[in-house]
């Protein structure tokens, strides 16, 4: 979803495991999907974790348990890797998350939430950790996320960290704007070029 990008302040959701793939993000059946509607594939985020194979919930999961919400999921290190399917970020946007928060995401996943306005944050493993720790004493823990200035801040403990985020990639969230949506903006500024070659 096309949401402009400023500060972001949540409660957050917590997944503190590692290597969690993107078979696991959205299982590979939903992949034949013939839908692109991200509220589908938000009902299917972490599908087989939320759910028993009975189909009953899986009331152990964090995504069931009501003490947790937020736009903002935290997760273990090496978030996304495994396959590169752009669905796994249709899902995380479908389901109303707006920001990721761990200590290394795969490339491609990475990119691929930034293509589907999902704010990928890296922060330090001891800024995770302690993250982690702020949430599992006080599930009412506010993160705040400040994309202009390249912050990220953890509201329990004070703890603040900046990360990086490519400038241009940057700019498309800021103004909620798709590649394509950046093309025509600069339209003007492409035809004068081609003009300008031409003299």
């Amino acid at each position: 979803m096309k949401q402009k990008f400023d500060i972001i302040s949540s409660t957050c959701v917590p997944l503190p495991l590692e290597n969690v793939d993107t078979d696991q993000i959205i299982p590979a059946r939903f992949l034949k999907a013939t839908t692109r509607e991200e509220s589908f594939f938000g009902e299917n985020l972490f599908r087989d974790w939320r759910y028993n194979p009975d189909g009953s919930l899986n009331e152990t999961f964090v995504l069931n348990n009501p003490k947790y919400s937020g736009e903002i999921l935290v997760a273990g290190k090496n978030f996304g890797s495994g396959s590169s399917r752009e669905h796994a970020a249709w899902a995380i946007a479908g389901y109303g998350f707006r920001v990721v928060i761990s200590s290394f995401f795969a490339d491609i996943h990475k990119n691929n939430e930034l293509n589907n306005f999902v704010l990928p944050v890296v922060v330090s493993e001891s800024f995770l950790a302690n993250l982690f720790a702020s949430i599992d004493a006080d599930p009412a823990t506010i993160v705040e996320v400040d994309l202009p200035n390249q912050t990220v801040t953890n509201k329990a403990t004070g703890e603040s960290e900046k990360f990086d985020i490519n400038g241009y990639k940057k700019y498309c969230l800021m103004n909620a704007l798709d590649d394509i949506d950046f093309l025509l903006e600069n339209k003007d500024k492409t035809v004068a070029w081609e003009e300008a070659l031409k003299a």
